[in-house]
């Protein structure tokens, strides 16, 4: 298990963002942070810079897996995990205690945000193909920034949470997960 300190840009206000301003993370579509958490931990945990992430499709295109590789073996294992089904199969192997990986990107609506039913949909109620690779180009076609590098998150960091390595860093943005011991309430969810 290892802690991931993640940008905490929830604190801006949009009123400072000017059109210019607007960023995206490292990867393909708006889904979520997996890849530039995947490039971060490589750099600081094993020292390598993975400059492009390889989504290997599992059981279905909505559950990927990225692995790095040092020496021949296996140190990060992440998953992309999209939709109920998935969801529901990814704690049935967390209960068995077969899910191999390090970080999971959980998202509801099969094929990521950008498919969610908050988007637009032809008459039939199915999602629009065409209005859907429209949104992705748009997407790709914002600036990359780290999150690190922005300005407003480095004077959050600086001003509210005393630095980057700070108590209130730790106590704030990190987590750690234990086991918990299974109950026999009536209240418990079944997959």
């Amino acid at each position: 298990n290892f802690g991931v300190d993640l940008p905490f840009c929830c604190f801006l206000r949009f009123a400072d963002i000017k059109e210019g301003d607007v960023v995206r993370h490292d990867g393909k579509r708006s889904d979520g942070y997996l890849e530039h958490i995947f490039k971060h931990a490589a750099k600081e945990l094993f020292g390598m810079d993975v400059k492009e992430i390889t989504y290997k499709a599992l059981k279905n295109k909505d559950f990927q897996e990225v692995t790095l590789e040092k020496d021949g073996e296996t140190v990060l294992r992440f998953a992309a995990a999209y939709g109920f089904r998935n969801i529901q199969n990814m704690v049935l192997k967390l209960k068995k205690g077969k899910f191999l990986y390090h970080f999971v990107e959980v998202l509801a609506c099969p094929g990521g945000c950008l498919n969610g039913k908050g988007q637009a949909q032809t008459e039939d109620g199915k999602p629009d193909r065409a209005l859907l690779t429209q949104m992705e180009e748009v997407y790709a076609a914002i600036p990359v920034r780290l999150p690190e590098t922005n300005l407003h998150v480095q004077k959050v960091y600086q001003d509210w949470l005393e630095g980057m390595d700070s108590k209130k860093v730790q106590e704030t943005l990190h987590t750690t997960y234990s086991a918990v011991n299974q109950t026999t309430s009536s209240l418990d969810i079944k997959w």
